[in-house]
C-alpha cells in the first residue's frame, strides 16, 4: 500500500515543485533581531534570549521534562532519506535508534528509498514500526537537496499530520551511541551545528548572495548556527518549515541559483525569522567519537561523514 500512495506523491510532489506558489506567511511575532552588541551578550549555551533552552541530557532542565512525559504516549516520527548509495548507512542506524532513540516511546521510522528491498530486517521493540515510501531515485546529491524540504513537505500534509504528534528529520549518515529522550520534545527543535558553536557570528557559512532567498545579512545573523541534520517539532511546525524552505528553493531555482550550503542555508534562514523552542547541544550531532570539547561530556549522536 505505501508503494502505491508514495508513487502518487512523486507525481504530485513533481508537478507542484514546477509550478509557481506564494510564499507561506510565516506568523507574527516570530520575527526577533538582534544587533551584533545584544548577541554578544545575550549568547549562552544554556538559555537563548527569546527562552529557549538549550538542551543537554544530563542537565536538571532534561531531567525535569523527562519527568513530565513519563506519564504520557506522545508518537514520535523519524525519518529519513536512504537514496542510493546513503542506503549503505540505513542498518547501523536504525539498530542504533532501536538501542538509544526514545526508549519506551511509540515511534514510526519513515523511510524515503530508491530502494524498497535495501530496508533491513530489523527486529523492533513493542509500539514501533517502520514504514517505507518510495522515492525515484535522484540523479546527484544536489538535485536531491533541492527536493527533498518538498518532499517531507507534501507527505506530511498528505500522510503524517494525523499519525505523529512530533516529527524528527534527520540524515541517515548517523549514528546513535548514548540515550537520547524525552528532552528533545519541543515544538520546533533545532540542532547546534558542531563545528560552529563555540565560533564568532562572523565565521558563520550563512548565504552572502543578495538574490538568494537563504541571503542573511550581517544585522539580521542570529548567535546560534543550525545542523540541518537534525531538526524537528510538531507536525504541524515541521510541516511549516519544510513548505517554506522549499518554496525559498523553488525560488531561487528559477533564477538558477542554489545556496552554498543547499538546504542548510534555507533552514538557517528560516530559524532566524521563526525561532526554535528547543535547541539541541551538540551532544546530538557531534563530529566523530575521538574529537574531544570541554562542553561535550556526552556524545549521543555521532556523524559520521564529517
Amino acid at each position: 500500500m505505501n508503494d502505491i500512495l508514495c508513487s502518487n506523491i512523486s507525481d504530485m510532489l513533481f508537478s507542484d515543485f514546477l509550478k509557481p506558489i506564494q510564499l507561506s506567511a510565516i506568523p507574527e511575532g516570530s520575527l526577533v533581531k538582534h544587533s551584533m552588541k545584544e548577541k554578544k551578550k545575550d549568547f549562552s549555551l544554556n538559555k537563548t534570549s527569546w527562552g529557549a533552552p538549550v538542551v543537554w541530557g544530563d542537565s536538571p532542565e532534561s531531567q525535569n521534562v523527562r519527568q513530565k512525559f513519563i506519564n504520557r504516549s506522545p508518537t514520535v516520527g523519524l525519518a529519513v532519506f536512504a537514496i542510493g548509495t546513503y542506503s549503505q548507512y540505513l542498518q547501523q542506524f536504525l539498530a542504533s535508534a532501536e538501542e538509544y532513540f526514545l526508549a519506551e516511546h511509540l515511534v514510526t521510522y519513515y523511510i524515503l528509498t530508491d530502494n524498497l528491498r535495501g530496508i533491513p530486517s530489523i527486529t523492533l521493540g513493542g509500539g514501533r514500526e517502520i514504514k517505507p515510501f518510495y522515492i525515484a531515485e535522484r540523479p546527484d546529491f544536489v538535485h536531491l537537496s533541492k527536493m527533498r524540504m518538498s518532499l517531507l513537505s507534501s507527505i506530511i500534509k498528505e500522510l503524517l499530520k494525523d499519525e505523529v504528534d512530533y516529527l524528527f528529520c534527520m540524515d541517515v549518515d548517523q549514528v546513535f551511541i548514548n540515550p537520547v529522550g524525552s528532552e528533545i520534545l519541543g515544538n520546533l527543535v533545532a540542532t547546534l551545528h558542531p563545528e560552529y558553536y563555540n565560533k564568532p557570528i562572523d565565521l558563520y557559512p550563512y548565504e552572502l548572495n543578495m538574490d538568494s532567498k537563504a541571503y542573511v545579512s550581517i544585522s539580521e545573523g542570529d548567535y546560534y548556527y543550525y545542523t540541518s541534520e537534525l531538526y524537528g517539532g510538531i507536525c504541524p511546525e515541521v510541516y511549516q518549515l519544510t513548505l517554506v524552505c522549499s518554496q525559498y528553493i523553488l525560488q531561487d531555482m528559477e533564477i538558477n541559483y542554489h545556496a552554498i550550503l543547499f538546504e542548510e542555508s534555507y533552514l538557517n534562514k528560516y530559524l532566524i525569522q521563526r525561532k526554535p523552542t528547543r535547541i539541541l547541544s551538540p551532544e546530538y550531532n557531534w563530529l566523530k567519537a575521538n574529537k574531544n570539547s570541554k562542553e561535550i561530556q556526552v556524545k549521543r549522536i555521532l556523524s559520521l561523514q564529517r
